[in-house]
């Protein structure tokens, strides 16, 4: 095995956070569950047998930290791409040095493909057989879910290991160990930090370590030369986090997910914190009134039909003010909708007949439902014996078929006891 990295060899021009990247396994914060003891890419690592696999998660988790520790621990000879700035010639000639390194019977390649989901298809085409015959070990980064953003026969042949966001406990031993250590952080000279100051930086950064340890260098810098202990404010001041969010990826389908949920569970508040996520992440306010008129007919319903009223008003409004005024409407008609009466039913009546319709085919029309716009209409039987339902008791015709004959007294609608009644 070697060391990719050289302990003496430190560049104090480069960002606290690329300093403090990990070394060694143990060195890892977080991601018990992959390089905790006994976990299994520990312990193929520690075989010197790492597979090739995509690590997927969110910024800032250790996606890249894992990859250069693999290959500071294996002997292996490690090449690194960027999706955004490599293509199909890159690839080349990478596999090109591997398969000449292996008739040599040099170390294997392990190359590392950061935001492997920016490739397209045959980008990631033109890696696959070198995987597959093993003269590349490979390891993709990405922050998307792989099974929208990776082919399937490169996921067939690699393994999908999730890696999670950091907790604040994990935040907190990260710029511990930043402040104290005196070659790669901040510990020959460390800055006077408020145990709360900490804690602000901790929450503030949402479980990447990178935006932590950022933080720490920017107030730590802010404060250059000033003899008082970096506070809580500082922190406000030079922390610049915005909320991960992508809209077109996970984030925006995971927060619209559960905005969704929130409503049909009848928890206002988290419907509402569910919105503010959404809005203030700059997705479109349009978007979201679309899905709430969605849900005043799939969840509310017949419940409370007044639902779908104001969902449509919450549309249009927002439609008519936008941001950042459209956030009260939104509010309001989410606010409603959580602390509506809920019901399924008519959801489940169209499904029920959209199941008979492709089950049955297109069942002709009853004749007496039919229209008779011709005399020849009526004489072949179009209308013939239809009954005018105002011409009855309550203006319910009592035994008149409406459904084709094969479908007769089928039930798709199925009342809740929580519907309104008419």
């Amino acid at each position: 095995m070697r060391d990719l990295f050289d302990a003496d060899v430190v560049d104090h021009a480069a960002p606290l956070a690329a300093r403090m990247r990990p070394r060694s396994l143990d060195e890892v914060v977080g991601q018990q569950h992959l390089v905790g003891g006994g976990a299994p890419l520990r312990r193929a690592i520690e075989a010197d047998a790492p597979p090739s696999c995509i690590l997927w998660g969110p910024p800032g988790c250790g996606k890249t930290t894992i990859a250069r520790v693999i290959a500071g621990l294996t002997h292996t000879r490690f090449s690194t791409l960027s999706a955004v700035s490599s293509g199909v010639a890159d690839l080349r000639k990478v596999i090109a040095a591997a398969e000449a390194g292996r008739r040599d019977g040099l170390a294997r390649t392990l190359l590392f493909i950061d935001e492997i989901h920016r490739f397209n298809k045959a980008q990631q085409d033109a890696v696959l057989h070198a995987v597959e015959d093993g003269t590349i070990t490979l390891i993709g980064a990405t922050t998307e879910n792989p099974s929208f953003e990776v082919i399937a026969p490169l996921l067939s042949r690699a393994r999908v290991y999730k890696l999670e966001l950091l907790d604040t406990a994990d935040i907190r031993r990260l710029l511990e160990r930043a402040l104290t250590d005196p070659e790669r952080g901040l510990g020959r000279s460390p800055p006077v930090i408020e145990e709360q100051a900490l804690d602000a930086i901790a929450n503030v950064a949402g479980g990447d370590a990178r935006v932590a340890l950022n933080t720490l260098q920017a107030a730590a810098d802010s404060l250059a030369g000033q003899d008082r202990a970096i506070s809580v404010d500082d922190v406000a001041e030079v922390a610049q986090r915005a909320l991960p969010y992508d809209k077109g990826g996970d984030a925006h389908f995971d927060t619209i997910s559960a905005f969704i949920k929130s409503v049909r569970g009848s928890d206002p508040d988290a419907a509402v914190y569910w919105l503010a996520r959404m809005l203030e992440a700059g997705e479109n306010p349009m978007f979201v009134a679309r899905r709430i008129v969605i849900l005043a007919a799939e969840d509310i319903g017949l419940a409370d039909p007044q639902a779908l009223s104001v969902a449509v008003a919450a549309q249009q409004a927002t439609h008519l003010i936008g941001m950042p005024e459209c956030t009260l409407v939104l509010s309001e008609a989410a606010i409603y909708l959580a602390r509506a009466p809920k019901s399924n039913s008519a959801m489940k009546a169209y499904s029920a007949a959209v199941g008979a319709v492709r089950e049955s085919g297109a069942l002709p029309v009853p004749l007496h439902l039919r229209n008779a716009a011709t005399g020849l209409m009526a004489a072949h039987g179009y209308g013939k014996n239809y009954q005018y339902a105002h011409d009855y008791e309550g203006g319910v015709t009592p035994d008149q078929q409406h459904l084709p004959e094969e479908l007769s007294g089928v039930a798709f609608y199925q009342p809740s006891d929580r519907d309104v009644r008419p």
